[in-house]
């Protein structure tokens, strides 16, 4: 567990409520100790000249809802003055807890550990680039209220904004068909940073998350491999404020390897066993070119195909037993 300790920071190890100012407020501020039945978990990395923004709109759509919540800002060591301005304006919010981490530990991180300190039953990822409508964060909470057998509500972009357009549309829709293949679920969105979720149903899969981007397409798949519901809400998606931190070579190829990685984590079988099943099909094919044109010999490479093709089966089985004998699937 990382400590959450600041980088420039005045506040004490652990964070306090602050006071709330006399003006009335739409709703009663919580106490560290209350519960809430939402926790919107908001990482802040060099968002200083529009954070307050974010936060402002957010804690405005939570108080015209009704609903107890809290908003948990999470400064990741930003290297700007994104922590102060938070600090700052801690007496205006009620509601928000400023954390903040003593080194930079990535989105994933800050997600997961938010998740974890939540008090919510209801968990809100979203970001702080001003991208998506956070005034919509009701609606996402609405539908998980309103329908028990939903675990998860994802906001579906209806475009594509980001940095590398271009190049990010065909390698998405390229990974988001891998992940819908192995699966076999429709995804609209895979990795979308707007989504709302029972934190009960995703605490056996907080420790999967990796530290970068990446963690919400890890918490997408381990619902669907696990048979928790997820449901898609179309939103719009604007272009992000400030200097992007997505870095399409190195992003991209984390997602398709935390694709197959939560797949063959709770389902190997449907990684492995098909390219198994493809290289013994072949071995076998290639076997019967052998003896009809050399009989009574095998070539070297059709052995090898076919040996091959056992092999991956074999721990393909193996990886499936282990898989069933765990706890947590």
């Amino acid at each position: 567990m990382r400590v959450f300790s600041p980088c420039v920071s005045t506040q004490p190890a652990e964070p306090a409520q602050r006071p709330a100012p006399e003006a009335a407020e739409p709703s009663d501020p919580v106490s560290d100790a209350a519960p809430v039945h939402v926790t919107i978990v908001l990482p802040c990395y060099n968002e200083q000249d529009h954070v307050i923004d974010e936060v402002e709109r957010i804690t405005k759509a939570m108080d015209n809802s009704g609903k107890s919540y809290e908003l948990l800002a999470v400064d990741d060591c930003s290297t700007d003055a994104t922590l102060a301005r938070l600090e700052e304006a801690a007496p205006r919010f009620p509601h928000m807890r400023v954390m903040a981490f003593q080194h930079n530990s990535g989105s994933g991180t800050v997600r997961r550990i938010g998740s974890q300190q939540a008090r919510g039953d209801i968990v809100v990822w979203t970001d702080a680039d001003m991208s998506y409508p956070n005034e919509r964060i009701p609606d996402l909470v609405d539908l998980l209220d309103g329908d028990p057998s939903i675990d998860q509500v994802v906001g579906a972009r209806t475009t594509e904004e980001g940095t590398h357009k271009l190049l990010r549309v065909p390698a998405k829709w390229f990974i988001r068909k891998v992940a819908e293949r192995l699966t076999n679920s429709k995804i609209p969105d895979l990795n979308s940073g707007l989504r709302a979720f029972r934190r009960e149903v995703s605490l056996p899969y907080l420790r999967l998350l990796p530290p970068g981007f990446s963690c919400v397409t890890t918490i997408t798949i381990a619902f669907l491999s696990n048979q928790h519901p997820v449901h898609y809400l179309p939103i719009e998606y604007a272009k992000r404020a400030g200097k992007s931190k997505f870095h399409f070579t190195k992003d991209a190829y984390r997602y398709i390897l935390q694709v197959l990685r939560m797949v063959m984590y709770f389902n190997p079988l449907k990684v492995l066993m098909p390219l198994a099943l493809w290289l013994i099909g072949i071995g076998l094919l290639k076997g019967v070119f052998d003896m009809a044109v050399h009989f009574g010999y095998f070539a070297n490479n059709t052995i090898m195909i076919f040996v091959t093709g056992l092999i991956i089966a074999s721990l393909a089985l193996l990886a499936d037993l282990i898989v069933r004998s765990r706890g947590d699937v």
